[in-house]
């Protein structure tokens, strides 16, 4: 089921991924069927039929939208463009090898809505048995993560505060080669004690967070790795979730355990800066009869109108912004003059 207006936005960088994308898709179309979203493919400058597959896709039917680097960017380029370009509130990434199971999706949604609103999530017709025990208001798995995506409507666009929530995927049965564990393994011990993230798998490809919250983060090359860190210093939340992992069956690594370990002590370093020159100002409350300032875009108060997610691609900013502006005696945010959702780097 895909709508104009999805709940939520899957975004997959691939290169050079041609056999994995009908396959991958189709799982990702499986795991939320009867729910409103969209798969977005981010093709970085791929020289196989990854573009071509994508659009076969496209043409068969399927809630996916093919983005494409002109030339190879990097992974976190490719997540930082599907996230720019997506409609949904939520956004779920996850890598183009298929290592990652779609089936997780569904999980790692519901935990991050049962970290913001706590007991709410019984209301929702959830129980302890998981996504499956969904009573009123839908069947299967469908109507629980419907009424899932409405139960926070007011923090779910946040940037900081309560609404403000990463849930990483946490492989802890890693189907890759000796080398890719141990590096990971290493990794992931000297990220924790440097930066503080205290995430026990950073690098899984597999994570859900609210699109406003990604928006608000610093880009750079890299970035992807360093995601609990980065949300810790918005003054968001991090919270692991365990997920199947499973070994690669078609195509080859095109990011290369090499290549990362090259780079990855320069970003640990810069991360590690970007920490300490960041202070989380504490607001006290705004004196009795304050007039309210206009919402800006990339404005990250969390409003039930949807305001702090006022700025989206494709035609989104318009009408049900400024309609809810209205309702809250706002004036409604302006289009970005740049076309990309979110504040302008």
């Amino acid at each position: 089921m895909s709508l104009a207006h999805p709940a939520i936005s899957v975004v997959v960088p691939m290169r050079n991924e041609g056999p994995n994308v009908e396959p991958l898709l189709r799982e990702i179309a499986l795991a939320l069927d009867g729910v409103a979203h969209e798969i977005l493919c981010i093709d970085d400058g791929s020289t196989d039929d990854t573009a071509a597959e994508l659009e076969r896709m496209r043409a068969a039917g399927l809630s996916v939208r093919p983005l494409r680097h002109r030339r190879s960017c990097g992974q976190s380029a490719g997540v930082v463009t599907g996230v720019r370009a997506a409609r949904a509130p939520w956004i779920a990434t996850l890598d183009g090898d298929g290592q990652n199971d779609p089936a997780d999706i569904p999980k790692l949604w519901r935990r991050a809505q049962a970290e913001i609103n706590g007991a709410a999530i019984s209301g929702a017709g959830l129980d302890g048995s998981g996504i499956n025990g969904a009573q009123a208001g839908g069947t299967g798995a469908a109507g629980a993560l419907e009424r899932v995506a409405g139960a926070a409507t007011a923090v779910e666009g946040a940037a900081s505060g309560p609404g403000a929530i990463l849930v990483a995927g946490w492989r802890t049965t890693r189907r890759d080669t000796t080398v890719k564990r141990l590096s990971s393994r290493i990794a992931n011990r000297v990220r924790a004690r440097l930066l503080g993230d205290a995430t026990p798998d950073t690098g899984c490809g597999l994570k859900v967070f609210p699109r406003a919250l990604f928006l608000a983060l610093p880009p750079f090359d890299h970035m992807h790795r360093f995601l609990p860190a980065l949300v810790i210093r918005q003054g968001g939340r991090v919270v692991s979730e365990p997920v199947n992992h499973r070994p690669r069956t078609r195509g080859v690594s095109n990011y290369g355990t090499l290549d990362r370990l090259a780079v990855g002590l320069v970003d640990l370093l810069g991360v590690m800066w970007l920490q300490r020159r960041w202070k989380r100002p504490e607001l006290l409350p705004e004196a009795p009869g304050t007039l309210a300032r206009p919402v800006e875009q990339g404005d990250d108060v969390a409003r039930g109108s949807g305001l702090a997610d006022a700025a989206r691609p494709g035609g989104q900013v318009s009408e049900a912004v400024g309609d809810a502006a209205r309702r809250d005696g706002l004036p409604a945010a302006p289009a970005p003059a740049n076309g990309l959702g979110g504040t302008p780097r």
